[in-house]
């Protein structure tokens, strides 16, 4: 259960994924350098607006894939509150895959492998 993982935010403080029973929780793995950056300022437009109705971001950097995200989690807390003034949790940067990646990322993966980003989207609703 995702309950019974912790990760550690972007300061070292220990988060446990339990202080957030009860709310709607959106794990995403982030990079301030690829295409996919500006997603920043779509999800914080949604988590301002649903942040009161229970809604739950945790944003977990990664450099896995082609050293996309670059710099300290310092840096990156920079980068993101300066570009994309974002306001939702921030974990401290790590591996989504492999040998160091998060167990909680290794419990997701177990409970629904990724299927492409065209299957992905899909599924969303999103094409």
């Amino acid at each position: 259960m995702i309950y019974n993982y912790q990760l550690e935010d972007n300061t070292g403080k220990a988060v446990p994924m339990s202080d957030f029973k009860g709310k709607v929780i959106i794990i995403v793995n982030t990079a301030t350098r690829c295409g996919f950056t500006p997603q920043y300022k779509e999800l914080e437009a949604m988590y301002e607006k649903y942040k009161d109705k229970g809604l739950e971001i945790i944003d977990i950097p990664c450099n896995q894939f082609m050293n996309q995200a670059p710099g300290g989690d310092g840096e990156i807390q920079q980068f993101c509150s300066l570009n994309y003034n974002t306001t939702f949790k921030r974990m401290k940067k790590a591996d989504v895959n492999g040998e160091h990646e998060l167990p909680l990322y290794t419990y997701l993966k177990s409970q629904q492998g990724f299927g492409g980003l065209d299957s992905s989207l899909k599924s969303m609703g999103c094409v």
